[in-house]
């Protein structure tokens, strides 16, 4: 009985194998390990602070009941007091604690963030981007399973 799978054209003489297989994957998952280790900067997040840090000391707290509690903080910013709103609550009044003004910014009113968080940090393009790169990394494979196996010939019966 005549072969009716054909893996590859004889005159290429080339026959995919797990060898094949296994660099394609291999490679695949080398390119991915390195995008992992490579941090949020690979997908453009940038967890650098962007401003100015000072020192601040809270002038009326905010309870943490309940959301979107805003601390008043007073500092001392271009060599003037400064009173802004920090993002946060639970401080003590007059406590003293660190913060970023952010770049460009002047007149009362700034809104500062503590020095140890971050925003934007936990959003969706890390994770998307990851898997955006696995699924590349899948169809590279397959392109290169399908290039090696070469055309499919049908036999006649």
């Amino acid at each position: 009985m005549a072969d009716v799978r054909k893996r590859s054209d004889p005159a290429r003489g080339l026959t995919p194998g797990w060898n094949s297989l296994a660099v394609a994957a291999g490679a695949g998952l080398l390119v991915i390990f390195l995008a992992w280790f490579a941090g949020p900067g690979l997908f453009g997040i940038s967890n650098e602070t962007q401003g100015t840090t000072v020192q601040a000391e809270v002038v009326q707290p905010a309870p943490c009941a309940g959301g979107g509690a805003s601390e008043k903080v007073k500092f001392e910013f271009g060599g003037k007091p400064v009173e802004g709103s920090l993002n946060g609550c639970g401080h003590g009044k007059g406590e003293r604690i660190d913060v970023v003004v952010p770049d460009g910014a002047s007149g009362d009113g700034i809104a500062v963030h503590a020095v140890d968080t971050t925003a934007g940090a936990s959003d969706a393009r890390r994770p998307l981007g990851l898997a955006l790169l696995v699924f590349s990394c899948f169809a590279g494979g397959m392109y290169v399973f399908l290039v090696l196996r070469g055309p499919r010939v049908p036999v006649a019966a």
